[in-house]
């Protein structure tokens, strides 16, 4: 049952009335309200998670294994709830929770299992040589700490899998960190069950309550005091760009700089080559379609943009891709500034010179509802118009038609940083074309063979980020079981006892290890 609070160190901390969600599929408000967050109960919350910090509570790896696999639990628990009052406040239908909590319990039990491994202390032990000439070498150990509270941005498109206990909360508390939440205004009530669960959970393996808090707030100030504090170590985030660089800005405008991992804006290109085309023109385009129509274009990864040779092929190709993506009926978008923005964002698109609005979708009944749309253009307006990169977030795609594979190439060089690329093409084709690939390694964090860029595996080898302004740190995944190592840093210690040193500096470590260049595996944890 949603109570409209906060959850503060383990408290339930009610306030003013704030604001309440809205049902996009019908406009109305859903009760009750929820309180705006203040600078006092920020400072709480914060002072808090540094204390869990600053007494390692959160450093032994049993300890965090145990804490991931009871959240895990308690979401499962709590689906039927957070399904009802999910579906009331996005619109989306309840499967889409069920798949989402799949998602995000995976992710927990992935990272309570990674951590397990003792691989991500990435331990390194260098004896020392007291006969070394011309000085002696110390002992030296180094290993990844956590680094300390972390602030994180729960996301309106994905309620769980990016919300409250999504992959920055994961990834965070599997570093070690603990975790102050700010919850998306747009499903505050989803956020506060997610948050509910994990409160119980931390309760449940014998923590603190500060290990995680998770406030309310819809203001651009309820935003700005988590990255402003000075005891907040990092950020996560994954929404707009200009909510991603107003984050970034405020971090590292402070006295003492912090990281920002913010997931921004993609417009995932799609290049499409003629002999591929030639061969699977329908099957492209009904898939292409689909990429852009899934979640009603609300999905980081969708394809915006489409690069194709112009040719009587690609003619046709156009006919099948309109008459998949449009003739769909109008999906309901998440809430009514997604929903503005897309609308605008189209309009503004389509009036532009040189680029022609193909046709529209079915239009809907819901004061949400989205109409899919097709545009195309030339290379060589794409090319002198920069504005044509920028994202439109929802069911709408710009086709770009090249001359030639130069001209494709030169697309392709002008791009800016991107979260995926896509290429259809035969193997004859991308041989003669490695050119184009390597350009394309250069400028996004995952490349797609003639698949479609929608669906981000959760495993080892994902890389979801890019160059900005796909993301603030191309070097990073917000994604996969690597996403932890954002919220840890290397420490060295120098010339300690073996008594005095943790375990995974240890020689007879359980956790793997490198002991003077040769490796170590260690034992089980």
């Amino acid at each position: 049952m949603t109570t409209g609070v906060h959850f503060i160190a383990g408290e339930r901390v009610s306030g003013k009335d704030g604001f309440q969600a809205r049902n996009p599929e019908d406009g109305s408000d859903l009760k009750p309200f929820f309180p705006e967050v203040n600078l006092e109960q920020v400072n709480t919350a914060v002072q808090k998670a540094q204390e869990i910090h600053d007494q390692r509570l959160l450093f032994p790896k049993e300890i965090r294994i145990k804490l991931l696999e009871s959240i895990a639990s308690h979401l499962e628990s709590a689906l039927p709830e957070i399904q009802t009052r999910g579906v009331q406040e996005t619109g989306l239908p309840a499967g889409r929770f069920e798949a989402e909590m799949g998602r995000t319990c995976q992710q927990l039990r992935q990272f309570a299992a990674t951590i397990g491994t003792g691989a991500f202390s990435e331990a390194v032990l260098q004896s020392s040589d007291p006969d070394r000439q011309p000085i002696p070498r110390p002992d030296l150990r180094r290993r990844m700490i956590p680094l300390g509270p972390v602030a994180v941005f729960g996301a309106s498109n994905f309620p769980l899998a990016f919300g409250v206990a999504g992959g920055d909360t994961a990834s965070a508390l599997a570093a070690g960190c603990p975790v102050i939440v700010k919850g998306h205004p747009a499903h505050p009530g989803v956020s506060e069950l997610v948050a509910a669960a994990i409160s119980t959970a931390v309760s449940e393996t014998g923590l603190p309550g500060g290990v995680f808090s998770m406030l309310h707030g819809e203001s651009h100030q309820a935003g700005a005091w988590l990255p402003e504090h000075p005891r907040i170590s990092a950020v996560g985030f994954t929404g707009s760009k200009a909510g991603g660089m107003a984050l970034w800005k405020l971090a590292t405008q402070r006295d003492c700089p912090i990281p920002v991992f913010a997931e921004m804006g993609s417009t995932n290109p799609v290049f499409i080559f003629p002999e591929a085309l030639s061969e699977r023109s329908e099957a492209i385009a009904e898939g292409l379609a689909g990429s852009v129509l899934l979640g009603v274009g609300q999905f980081c990864t969708s394809p915006g943009l489409l690069v194709i040779e112009k040719s009587s092929q690609s003619e046709l190709f156009k006919e099948q891709l309109a008459a998949h993506l449009l003739k769909n009926p109008a999906g309901t978008m998440l809430h009514f500034g997604i929903h503005q923005a897309y609308q605008e964002g189209l309009l503004l698109q389509s009036q532009k010179s040189d680029v022609e609005l193909i046709g529209q979708g079915p239009s809907g009944d819901s004061p949400c509802s989205a109409q899919s749309g097709l545009l195309v253009t030339s290379a060589s307006r794409f090319l002198e118009d920069g504005s044509l990169q920028e994202e439109n977030f929802g069911p709408s795609t710009l086709l770009v038609e090249c001359e030639d594979a130069d001209q494709m190439k030169s697309v392709a060089n002008a791009l800016e940083g991107q979260l995926t690329a896509t290429i259809h093409a035969t193997e004859r084709e991308l041989s003669g074309n490695m050119d184009l690939v390597h350009r394309l390694e250069d400028k996004v964090g995952r490349i797609v063979l003639n698949g479609f860029p929608t669906g981000v595996e959760v495993g080892e080898a994902m890389q979801h980020g890019g160059p900005w302004p796909a993301t603030t740190d191309s070097r990073w995944t917000s994604v996969g079981m690597t996403a932890l190592e954002r919220f840890q840093r290397p420490v060295c210690w120098q010339g300690f006892s073996e008594s005095l040193l943790p375990d995974d500096l240890s020689i007879n470590s359980s956790n793997p290890h490198r002991l003077d260049s040769e490796w170590h595996m260690g034992g089980s944890a």
